[in-house]
């Protein structure tokens, strides 16, 4: 089942132009369509189902920089400022809190990977400190670690809310917004993007952000554009109100985040099911680094995603309906097996929780790129294009950067961080860097 999320109303009206169409209403399409509006600049946020409804609400809420590729931690760090920010600009709150974040562990080799990053950390001047046993034990209600890493100024927010204030924050400022309304596809003029054609109507303009997620790969290949991404199914859960045990805990077993009503998020991280799809086999042997990397953690599985959704078969004509609009949400079967496991260990990490029951589980897809770090840019032969998708489950905390980012270059100003990390052209070149955290 879909996760609890904020609902918002759609604008009545689709304009006839704008001066840049946003595709994709989760976290990164908002924050865009926000500091667009913001900027003075006429904005359509167009969403074939809700503003949030796929991963930007079935994320755990962390926004960190601990643990980051070192090519992402200048955009996480200005997104930390930006999450700041909202509270006090827009009036809605996010939900976000500077409550850092825990994480302890008895593997060894983690532990020492945590330590590693250290360095990084010190290059970019990051507030984190390794923790003893005894401190892990104390920072998490007594439990025996060998250690692990209190990032201080981290924290999260809330996934129900944060894309639909977001949304909103964009429309006081002149953006209007249009659910139930997919893109199906991009009017091409001379090479340039003219319009955006969606279900209820053509959009004139001339600058588009695609910030599709799972579905940005398929949208790109509809005009013959290269974008490697890959997706891995997830299952979390949301528990009825609990005793306040901690704000926010990772361990090898589960990971648990307190949210505002007092209910607690739990997953366990990285596990997952690759399914296979044609979408899958096409970009094989670009993934076939991570996937290696990672065989323990993923299974592999074959369902009704070769037939249907992002990574299915097939294309499409603008003039009929597509497959986004017969999947309105992507809102896949929780695994009832995953669900269990993962409650078994938080209650076995927590025996406060033995009683506390489950109020809501469900599927994710978190889409990837092969190196695990995400695509915001202008892509060549397609001039107006600007893709922001293939988060590789990172893309709510960098989520207010990443939509900055993305509207500067979407509009040709200065780009809050370097662009050049997120370019397109690596994965399609072979300059991309060594794989990312995941």
């Amino acid at each position: 089942m879909s996760p609890t999320l904020e609902r918002i109303a759609s604008n009545a009206r689709l304009p006839a132009e704008a001066d840049v169409v946003v595709i994709g209403a989760g976290i990164v399409g908002s924050a865009a369509a926000y500091y667009l509006a913001k900027r003075g600049h006429a904005v359509a946020l167009v969403e074939k189902g809700v503003v949030g409804g796929e991963q930007s609400s079935r994320n755990w809420g962390w926004c960190r920089q601990q643990n980051r590729d070192a090519r992402e931690l200048p955009l996480a760090m200005r997104a930390m400022d930006l999450w700041d920010s909202f509270s006090r600009e827009i009036g809605g709150d996010i939900g976000f809190r500077r409550s850092g974040l825990v994480y302890a562990s008895n593997d060894t080799g983690q532990i020492a990977q945590w330590e590693k990053w250290r360095e990084t950390a010190r290059q970019f001047g990051i507030d984190t400190r390794m923790l003893s046993g005894s401190e892990a034990a104390a920072m998490t209600g007594g439990h025996s670690w060998r250690g692990g890493v209190h990032s201080v100024s981290d924290g999260k927010a809330e996934p129900a809310r944060a894309a639909p204030v977001l949304a909103e924050g964009a429309r006081s400022h002149g953006a209007s917004i249009h659910q139930d309304c997919a893109a199906r596809g991009l009017d091409i003029t001379n090479g340039a993007v003219s319009g955006v054609i969606t279900e209820k109507g053509l959009i004139r303009t001339r600058s588009v952000i695609l910030s599709g997620g799972a579905w940005a790969s398929a949208f790109c290949r509809r005009h013959g554009i290269r974008f490697p991404q890959a997706s891995i199914r997830s299952t979390i859960l949301r528990t009825e109100v609990a005793p306040k045990l901690l704000n926010a805990l990772y361990t090898p077993d589960c990971a648990l985040t307190r949210r505002l009503d007092g209910s607690y998020t739990i997953a366990i991280s990285g596990k997952g099911t690759l399914e296979i799809t044609p979408q899958g086999l096409r970009y094989a042997r670009e993934f076939l680094p991570m996937f290696i990397k990672r065989l323990k953690a993923v299974e592999f599985g074959l369902g009704t995603s070769f037939f249907r959704g992002p990574e299915a078969l097939g294309g499409w004509a603008f003039d009929r309906e597509t497959p986004f609009e017969r999947i309105r949400v992507l809102d896949p079967v929780p695994s009832r097996t995953s669900v269990a496991l993962t409650l078994a260990r938080a209650r076995a990490l927590y025996p406060a929780l033995q009683d506390v029951a489950v109020r809501e589980s469900w599927g994710s897809y978190i889409d990837s790129t092969p190196d695990a770090v995400p695509v915001i840019s202008p892509v060549a032969g397609l001039q107006g294009f600007v893709l922001a998708a293939g988060f590789s489950g990172h893309g709510f905390g960098l989520g207010p950067a990443a939509g900055h980012l993305a509207a500067d270059l979407a509009v040709g100003d200065t780009p809050i961080v370097d662009p050049r990390p997120f370019r397109h052209s690596r994965l399609i070149d072979g300059s991309r860097g060594e794989i990312g955290e995941f």
